[in-house]
């Protein structure tokens, strides 16, 4: 029996192009436009986050399953669809071929935009936090497929930490066990999303894209096959006070709890409550950081590159 076609990643023409030309090209994902924000602030800031990726000399490619197709790179129309769409799927990587096979629509996670970046051979992909190891993880075993895909899937994620709804130390020790580098950008701490500062400390710090790259290289000539992480923090000016978070972030779980909230819910709807008691100036840190990463990202896929060029 012969072994079926591999299903095609449907590049677009401005990225195919790049890639044809070796030149730089970032991962984007799409549960920020799906999930992520009300529109019209997502497709806004989907269109935001791509002009930082072009300003910084890369070329994006927002990941999406649009009518049963992986797609690397949408038009600005095809993200304000996206943004405006009701009732689409939020898809992991283990909900990609019911999706596709339904010819269905979806916002890809970190670890479907992973799987799917591997697949069109994107070495570099920015998004805002990682997934993790939920709070009471010890009783629900509720652990992001995010963390298997970096340990798996060797793409370089560019990410202001773990959300802070998460267990941090927790979500650290997996990475650590299945031997995922975890890389801060000019700091030591390991960030929490909307904070600068989680309060656990990284072992390695780089000061530069060419640095990251570096280690990006060295990696795969070692023959690892999962990804890294590279922690970017806010920028200090966009920055939430740890403390209010902290008791926002407590607030929003008791809530989710009380209101039998579980399983790919949980996320979206803590960031969702946690909008709520921050008055909006969640979603303000959460456009910021987005930005921030997508920028630095850009950067270190043009020193990956230079160095192979």
């Amino acid at each position: 029996m012969n072994p079926p076609e591999r299903i095609p990643v449907e590049r677009s023409l401005e990225v195919a192009e790049a890639m044809a030309d070796g030149r730089p090209v970032v991962a984007l994902e799409s549960t920020i436009i799906t999930h992520g924000m009300p529109y019209p602030r997502n497709a806004e800031t989907a269109r935001a986050v791509e002009a930082e990726v072009r300003a910084a000399g890369a070329i994006p490619a927002t990941i999406a399953v649009i009518g049963g197709e992986l797609r690397a790179g949408l038009s600005a129309e095809e993200i304000d669809e996206l943004g405006r769409a009701e009732g689409v799927f939020k898809a992991t990587r283990r909900d990609l071929a019911p999706v596709i096979a339904a010819r269905g629509t979806a916002g890809t996670t970190v670890a479907a935009t992973m799987a799917i970046a591997a697949m069109a051979g994107i070495p570099v992909f920015a998004t805002g936090g990682i997934g993790g190891v939920h709070r009471g993880a010890a009783e629900t075993f509720d652990i992001s497929a995010d963390l298997t895909e970096l340990a798996t899937t060797p793409v370089t994620v560019v990410c202001a930490g773990a959300k802070s709804i998460l267990d941090i130390p927790k979500t650290l020790e997996v990475l650590e066990t299945r031997g995922v580098p975890v890389l801060g950008y000019r700091t030591h701490a390991f960030p929490a999303f909307f904070c600068r500062d989680s309060g656990e400390r990284l072992d390695f710090s780089c000061e530069s894209p060419e640095e990251v790259a570096a280690v990006i290289a060295t990696h795969r000539a070692l023959g690892f096959g999962s990804g890294i992480l590279v922690a970017n923090p806010i920028p200090e000016a966009d920055a939430l006070d740890p403390l209010a978070i902290d008791g926002r972030v407590a607030a929003a779980l008791a809530d989710a709890e009380a209101a039998g909230v579980s399983r790919k819910e949980v996320t979206p709807y803590l960031l969702a409550r946690v909008l709520e008691l921050t008055g909006g100036r969640s979603l303000e840190a959460n456009i910021a950081l987005a930005r921030n990463n997508a920028r630095l990202a850009a950067r270190i896929a043009g020193a990956l590159a230079a160095r192979n060029g």
